[in-house]
């Protein structure tokens, strides 16, 4: 069979790299996969066999304004034309999702990564009009559209909160568990010296840096929190506000991760919102505990009944902090949680019956 994939670019993000991992996932099967791009922009290692297509071959970023938008679907739909027939076209992420739309692609999906409506109902903290305009995008968008959702939080998101009256297939992110664990493996010299608790995640406020500073400051501990993300002067300023510069490191962005993340005692994710957070599922297959916010959605479906006491609410820094301390002190093991969902071979043949019904 023939999959396309289509995404705004290959910069950073999970979302990206499960795409990447279910390409590589779909060609080991034998199918034929490419990754189609609306901007030449890739920061991630191309899996062996996955070919990689810039509709337009340039290196320079796209506008994506109203005209930008329907420039890149017209250039998108002639790629898609003269490459294809495909059996499956799946978009991700709201950009391409909107710019695959214009194209009116056929057999195509927009695949959901996160919970849509958490992201509104934050923004309307801050700015309730933008967060009525971007809602009643997404239901524009979405409502009577095919889609796969990552979770079946978010699933059922998208059916009580957006109205999407469209077939939701639920088709996790895939993992590699072996090829996971081999990553880990690998020679890291600037590891920190000493115990450690990580967190990896873009600067963003959806990922709370801000939660978890307050809660790294209510703690006594030997151990340093690293932040596997890009310096930003604003990150920098919330480390410096609470006097923790000795006691944070901000490390930057990683190709390879999984080093940092087999070497922590702890991994913690903070976050209002997400679809289906990788990073826990990596960190428990590289062998390191987790604790993580009660957030929409996935983290309760990821840990299960088995871990469901290592989930502290959204928005409390005390009981961020209660709980960082509580799983240090008391280390439990991460092969307790049943992950067999997340294989790369069963999602990979999830997407082959998608394409087959399409």
């Amino acid at each position: 069979m023939k999959f396309a994939f289509v995404v705004t670019n290959l910069a950073g993000g999970g979302a990206e790299k499960a795409l990447l991992k279910l390409s590589e996932a779909l060609f080991t099967l034998g199918h034929e996969v490419h990754v189609v791009l609306l901007e030449h922009l890739i920061e991630h290692e191309i899996p062996h066999g996955v070919a990689v297509r810039s509709i337009f071959g340039k290196p320079e970023k796209v506008s994506k304004g109203w005209l930008g938008r329907r420039v890149l679907a017209r250039g998108l739909s002639a790629a898609i034309s003269r490459d294809g027939p495909y059996d499956l076209v799946v978009s991700t992420l709201p950009f391409a999702d909107e710019v695959a739309c214009l194209a009116r692609l056929p057999r195509h999906r927009c695949r959901i990564a996160n919970t849509l409506s958490a992201e509104v109902e934050r923004l309307a903290v801050s700015d309730p009009r933008k967060a009525a305009r971007r809602l009643a995008r997404y239901r524009k968008l979405y409502r009577a559209r095919a889609l796969v959702a990552v979770s079946h939080g978010v699933a059922k998101d998208l059916r009580e909160r957006l109205g999407c009256r469209g077939p939701i297939a639920v088709i996790a992110n895939p993992f590699d568990a072996a090829a996971l664990r081999a990553a880990a493996a690998a020679p890291a010299s600037d590891l920190p010296a000493g115990p450690y608790v990580i967190h990896v995640g873009r600067f963003a406020p959806q990922k709370r840096h801000d939660l978890l500073l307050e809660a790294w400051a209510r703690l006594d501990l030997p151990h340093r929190l690293v932040l596997l993300t890009p310096p930003d002067p604003q990150l920098e300023l919330l480390i410096r506000r609470r006097g923790l510069e000795k006691r944070v490191l901000v490390a930057g962005f990683r190709a390879n991760p999984y080093p940092w993340i087999a070497g922590a005692k702890l991994l913690v994710l903070c976050s209002d919102h997400e679809g289906l957070p990788n990073v826990l599922i990596e960190a428990l297959l590289c062998g390191t505990p987790v604790l993580s916010t009660d957030c929409p959605s996935g983290p309760r479906e990821i840990l299960g009944p088995a871990l469901d006491k290592y989930l502290v609410p959204c928005g409390d820094p005390a009981a961020l902090a209660e709980g960082i301390a509580r799983v240090l002190a008391s280390p439990y093991d991460p092969a307790t949680a049943d992950l067999g969902a997340y294989c790369a071979q069963a999602v990979a043949q999830a997407y082959v019956r998608l394409a087959e019904g399409a």
